[in-house]
């Protein structure tokens, strides 16, 4: 049975137990910006999702609903329990499995993972991944806060665990969230079903497939600093280091990369401070030379969000999403919630239902193609860019001026110097999906 700790935090089970294999890649780069970090008076959230570079990311938006009491719901692995209502929530999610790496719900919650691996073995069992957590907070939770809670409330009762990706040999670990909402941002970092949670209220902050979470702790599981003394991790006196206590001591090369990825990160934000806007922010996720636009042997970035959080809650929330790989060379097209917003057929990855590998045992014996319409024409658009010089510079010019033409809409909006009705500000994401699948006919 659950019960709350008096700084909101919940007391831990059993420990799961793993294995890891050093060599696995991973990465992945999340950034907010807080007022007075801001250029405007807005939370701005980014994420670079790094993934196997074939694997297609889809963006699904599903709508708000009103569920049976009792009913259970089925993750990528495993069942949960239903909860009587959802939020709508936009995901951009590996097209295989249920959770996703990154969106945002009606509220204006945005929450991004990344990989981690700590002291704490990884699972071996199958549980919740940490992108079916990220779904499940953003279908619930109507505030940054509220969406942790979230999180750490699944994570104790059900943990996490299973492959992270689609391919016959597992992959797992454990996660670290970005969460953020109109006021504030929070971030998450889990060790099993161990965590502590870092509130960010100003300034910018990033994360990148490490735990960076010292002795700023906001909210912990009761159970962390006596489980780090049980293990001999801490002594029991003096300031508590969760990022030192619970770090690996030998980091294998993929997190020693992370960690200049991370102070990259932190270091263009902190040139951007006072003037990030969400223009800067994809300049940030396009870095190559940091490393955070990932391409990198069987790893790139499948794809990648930028979400502008207006503080005037008369403002709409705008969320840039791509729905294609390498955003030096993709479109961020703007989403808003409203009347009109439903899903976008050219970014929706085709079903295969019980013959799904995912859906087969044992899983992942076959591959299946998953790409979307979009998908299709931005690899074309690729391979011409880096085949034909003239036809490549000319594709992109269309793709920056695109995207240019969806800043432009949205600055319009947030001024009130553009007033569409609901229905067109609904249907913003399908138009410019439209407009750049013409891009590449």
């Amino acid at each position: 049975m659950e019960r709350w700790h008096e700084r909101d935090t919940l007391i831990s089970t059993s420990p799961q137990m793993a294995s890891w294999s050093p060599d696995t890649p991973c990465s992945c780069d999340c950034f907010v910006s807080v007022p007075p970090a801001s250029a405007i008076p807005a939370v701005i959230f980014a994420k670079n999702s790094d993934r196997p570079r074939e694997e297609v990311q889809e963006v699904v938006f599903v709508p708000a609903g009103t569920h049976v009491p009792g009913s259970r719901l089925q993750c990528t692995y495993i069942e949960v329990e239903q909860v009587s209502k959802t939020h709508a929530v936009i995901l951009s999610r590996p097209s295989w499995l249920w959770g996703a790496e990154m969106g945002a719900n009606e509220h204006g919650v945005c929450i991004g993972n990344e990989a981690v691996w700590t002291k704490e073995p990884v699972g071996t069992g199958e549980a919740l991944l940490g992108m079916d957590l990220l779904r499940l907070a953003l279908e619930r939770g109507s505030s940054a806060q509220e969406a942790l809670h979230v999180i750490t409330g699944l994570l104790e009762r059900y943990g996490q665990g299973g492959s992270c990706r689609e391919d016959p040999m597992p992959f797992c670990y454990h996660n670290t969230f970005l969460l953020a909402d109109r006021t504030e941002a929070w971030v998450l970092e889990t060790a099993g079903r161990l965590w502590a949670a870092q509130r960010i209220q100003e300034g910018a902050r990033n994360i990148s497939n490490q735990l960076s979470i010292g002795t700023d702790i906001s909210a912990e599981h009761p159970e962390l600093r006596p489980h780090a003394r049980a293990q001999g991790w801490w002594g029991g006196q003096g300031a508590f280091d969760f990022a030192q206590t619970f770090s690996l001591t030998q980091q294998p090369v993929r997190m020693e990369a992370a960690k200049a990825r991370f102070r990259a990160g932190q270091e263009l934000l902190q040139q951007r401070q006072g003037g990030i806007t969400a223009e800067a922010m994809m300049g940030i996720l396009r870095s190559k030379e940091s490393g955070i636009c990932m391409d990198s042997g069987g790893f790139r970035t499948t794809a990648s969000m930028v979400s502008v959080l207006p503080q005037d809650p008369t403002q709409p929330c705008v969320h840039f999403l791509t729905a294609t790989p390498d955003p030096s060379r993709s479109v961020f097209k703007p989403f808003i919630f409203g009347v009109g917003a439903a899903q976008v057929p050219q970014v929706l990855s085709p079903t295969f239902g019980a013959q799904d590998p995912v859906r087969s045992l044992p899983r992942f014996q076959t591959q299946v193609d998953r790409r979307h319409a979009l998908y299709r024409g931005h690899q074309v658009a690729l391979g011409l860019m880096e085949s034909e010089q003239d036809r490549g510079q000319q594709l992109r010019q269309k793709q920056r001026d695109l995207e240019q033409e969806g800043l432009e809409a949205v600055r319009g909006l947030l001024a009130r110097e553009w007033a569409p009705p609901p229905q067109e500000l609904g249907g913003l994401f399908q138009a410019f999906v439209e407009k750049e699948s013409r891009v590449y006919a």
